[in-house]
């Protein structure tokens, strides 16, 4: 089985070296020695979410904090391209299910997007507890699915904001139930940002289908079925990480 893995402190294990003892505490420490119960003797890894990994054996256990000797010391490289899904805000706890799954398939960007039919808004206090609510799934998501680097989260976009993302140069594909081109079909770039846009409920307003496709999106459809906005997102990474990365 897969060892267990904690999130550290951006910058926490940068020198860390083979041999060394490392001591795991706060929340974390408390989580895996009184919450996940760890022993003396287990062996488990801690990561920064940048793709430093420390594997190591647990010398110590107290109520709040444990150390391991640092066994091996790894960094895993930022994947090439990376998967950027926009997803717009829904209601209920929908978009949280999408970036939880899109976590463990292996998003590297999650972009909240403030499309003109999202029900739920961000503004001010409740935008940025919003923000946090996101940060928090995506941080529970990645040490689920034991992954050494933890996806970033960008600021709430509005449909101008992403339609000059993608003016930049980021590959885009938008997902819409009516568009004659599959995804599953077309060739993915070698490297850059593939960003997925997946709308509402209500679907994506004409207007801004016209602005994202005029930016350079791509407007692809998944199957012959409707997906949620829950579910559109992480069918689509499944589909680009069976081209690119489940080999």
């Amino acid at each position: 089985m897969t060892l267990a893995l904690y999130l550290v402190t951006p910058g926490a294990l940068d020198a860390t070296r083979a041999g060394d003892v490392v001591v795991l505490d706060g929340p974390e420490g408390r989580h895996a020695a009184t919450v996940k119960r760890t022993q003396r003797g287990e062996h488990l890894r801690l990561s920064d979410g940048a793709g430093r990994v420390v594997t190591g054996e647990v010398e110590s256990v107290e109520r709040d904090r444990l150390t391991l000797r640092a066994e091996s010391v790894d960094h895993v490289p930022e994947p090439s391209p990376r998967f950027v899904l926009v997803q717009a805000l829904a209601k209920g706890d929908r978009d949280d299910q999408a970036i939880e799954a899109a976590t463990e398939l292996g998003v590297d960007e999650v972009v909240p997007w403030q499309a003109s039919r999202s029900i739920v808004q961000w503004r001010g206090d409740r935008g940025a507890k919003a923000w946090a609510k996101w940060d928090a799934v995506l941080v529970a998501a990645t040490k689920q699915s034991r992954r050494p680097r933890r996806p970033v989260l960008a600021p709430a976009a509005t449909t101008a904001a992403l339609a000059d993302r993608i003016a930049k140069g980021a590959t885009a594909y938008v997902l819409h139930e009516d568009a004659d081109d599959p995804l599953a079909a077309l060739t993915l770039p070698s490297e850059g940002d593939v960003l997925v846009v997946v709308g509402p409920e209500g679907g994506i307003a004409p207007e801004e289908l016209d602005a994202l496709r005029t930016a350079g999106a791509s407007i692809v459809r998944l199957g012959n079925t409707v997906l949620r906005s829950s579910s559109a997102g992480p069918a689509a990474l499944a589909v680009l990480s069976a081209a690119t990365r489940w080999r």
